[in-house]
């Protein structure tokens, strides 16, 4: 019974290909659209994730001031960190990988005829091994470049490639604001971080140097801790709010004028916004799918209004109500579950090729693929169960009379 009517189905969408395709055309949109959204912005929730990744293993962002976001220090009067605090710091808490103060610094660097406006940071060698930093040609700085705030840099692949094309320039010089710097290595580049700022827009140096080139005086504008282990970092960073609290002299009961940032924080946060924009896209995009359901409710009403003769002869001769009503019924699913298998192949050409031009990783989501046809079908059955109890109702008598 089952098969006959599912052969009987496809004999009549046969009958009519170009109703039937446009039909199933709001259905297609509306399948290929939800998949779309979803994998794109799931594609982009990694792609944060991915980002976040890149700042470094494990870490931990120590600044001054109670804001999380912002420049260091704003949004009260906190003192700046000393390198005392780096060293206590290392002294005191167990289970680092690295720790590396950091103080940055706009100047223009300049090299012949080109220069470029750019970010110098003052750190140590530990700033390449918490940010997860991998080196291209050249080498680390020594411990006498450190400890004598030598001019010496290190520079990522955007100021390599916007300074001296192609060209390599180890063991040259290039002007950083007033003053001249050896370049002693190249960064292997990493792309663009969170909120689109480009890591590789990087100039290294000792943090002494830029204390007393650049900024002026001694102070540590922010700490990178990196953890050794992941289960650890909730110890180390109650650990250090303590110890920092303690060599800042706040008394108990006082807020802290610092904040230790968890990059975990930093991508659920992000995630949390993307996963939010997904959700809200597909819900926007699923209302074509209702769309495509009146559509197929409204073929199949003038299907039986057509086909008023056929079925007044076929409960003439025997057909009982309920066979009636499955053969339009399946006639409608069938419609609906076509429509969701070209929707997919529709949306996973068009997920492969979006998230190319977009950038982001694509992934293919079993379950709301699934989903989605599962929903495809059950619309052919929501809209086509009002048209296939009409068609099961019909007076045999009344229905042969029509013409």
């Amino acid at each position: 019974m089952l098969w006959n009517s599912f052969l009987l189905a496809l004999r009549e969408i046969r009958r009519n290909l170009l109703r039937s395709f446009l039909t199933t055309l709001g259905i297609v949109i509306g399948v290929s659209a939800v998949i779309t959204m979803v994998t794109l912005g799931n594609g982009a929730t990694q792609a944060v994730k991915n980002q976040v990744a890149s700042l470094g293993s494990n870490l931990l962002q120590i600044r001054s001031g109670q804001r999380m976001f912002g420049p260091p220090g704003s949004g009260a009067r906190a003192p700046a960190f000393e390198l005392a605090d780096v060293a206590a710091i290392q002294e005191r808490i167990s289970g680092l990988a690295a720790v590396a103060p950091e103080i940055s610094r706009t100047a223009t660097v300049v090299s012949s005829a080109n220069n470029w406006s750019t970010s110098v940071t003052g750190s140590s060698n530990d700033f390449l091994l918490a940010g997860n930093w991998q080196l291209a040609a050249g080498r680390e700085f020594s411990k006498a470049e450190l400890d004598g705030g030598q001019s010496v840099c290190i520079i990522g692949e955007t100021i390599r490639r916007e300074l001296f094309g192609t060209r390599q320039p180890l063991g040259e010089s290039m002007r950083v604001k007033n003053f001249s710097c050896e370049i002693i290595g190249i960064l292997v580049s990493k792309g663009q971080a969170t909120m689109g700022r480009d890591q590789d827009e990087i100039v290294l140096m000792p943090i002494h140097t830029v204390q007393r080139r650049l900024s002026g005086n001694r102070d540590v504008s922010s700490i990178q801790v990196s953890v050794q282990n992941e289960g650890d970092i909730d110890r180390v960073k109650n650990e250090l709010t303590q110890l920092l609290r303690e060599r800042r002299r706040l008394e108990k009961g006082e807020d802290d004028n610092f904040n230790v940032q968890d990059t975990r924080q930093i991508a659920e946060t992000l995630s949390g916004t993307t996963q939010i924009l997904t959700t809200l896209l597909g819900a926007v995009a699923s209302v074509s799918l209702l769309v495509g359901g009146i559509g197929i409710m409204n073929i199949m009403l003038v299907s039986v209004t057509e086909r008023t003769r056929e079925i007044g002869i076929r409960l003439a001769i025997g057909a009982l109500e309920r066979e009636v009503l499955l053969q339009f019924l399946i006639e409608a699913v069938v419609l609906a579950m076509l429509g969701g298998l070209i929707g997919i192949v529709l949306a996973t050409l068009a997920s492969v090729g979006l998230a190319g031009v977009m950038q982001v990783p694509y992934s293919f989501n079993l379950g709301i693929n699934v989903l989605a046809f599962v929903f495809s079908a059950g619309i052919g059955i929501l809209f086509g169960f009002m048209p296939a109890k009409r068609a099961a109702r019909l007076d045999p008598i009344e229905a042969l009379r029509h013409e």
